[in-house]
């Protein structure tokens, strides 16, 4: 009797084995031929990062951040320095000219270590984004569109230009 049990519990044994190696399988086997978001670069803010500046700079979680009526911003963001010589990085916003320097294998943070740049005839409301050309080098920049936000959030409203301009006050 005891050989025929152990012949009966054999197929069992091996049919619960092959329905469990199926079953973890096939919760797991998707994996292996889907794409997996986590290796898609993004901005993990509300800002945009800009790549192609046509030189070593980089720029990281840029965006604007402007008064209620839109008509004064200040540009936001980190730009890093990948090469070895300190370069200066010409920014055209809503066509007014800004420029800010960025020594070698450096970053300089608008908005948190340095004074965001201050952008006078924005004329584009929170909400919108506004065209943004950045350029580090000799190569080619390619324009992008940078969110344009407001003070609601407690993060940015630090951020938010005063109505004039801090030159009119002294």
């Amino acid at each position: 009797m005891n050989s025929r049990s152990a012949a009966s519990i054999a197929p069992r044994l091996v049919a619960a084995i092959a329905l469990g190696s199926a079953l973890a399988l096939g919760t797991t086997g998707c994996t292996f031929i889907t794409h997996q978001a986590t290796t898609n670069p993004y901005s993990a803010s509300d800002g945009v990062n800009i790549d192609e500046t046509g030189g070593d700079v980089v720029a990281r979680n840029v965006f604007v951040v402007t008064t209620e009526d839109g008509g004064v911003g200040n540009l936001v963001g980190a730009f890093v320095n990948q090469g070895s010589k300190t370069t200066s990085v010409d920014i055209d916003v809503a066509g007014e000219q800004l420029s800010v320097r960025v020594p070698s294998e450096e970053r300089v943070s608008l908005g948190a270590d340095e004074m965001p740049l201050r952008i006078e005839n924005l004329d584009t409301k929170p909400g919108a984004t506004v065209e943004v050309l950045i350029v580090s080098g000799d190569g080619e920049a390619v324009p992008a569109e940078v969110p344009v936000l407001d003070g609601s959030l407690p993060q940015y409203a630090d951020l938010v230009p005063a109505a004039e301009s801090s030159d009119s006050e002294s």
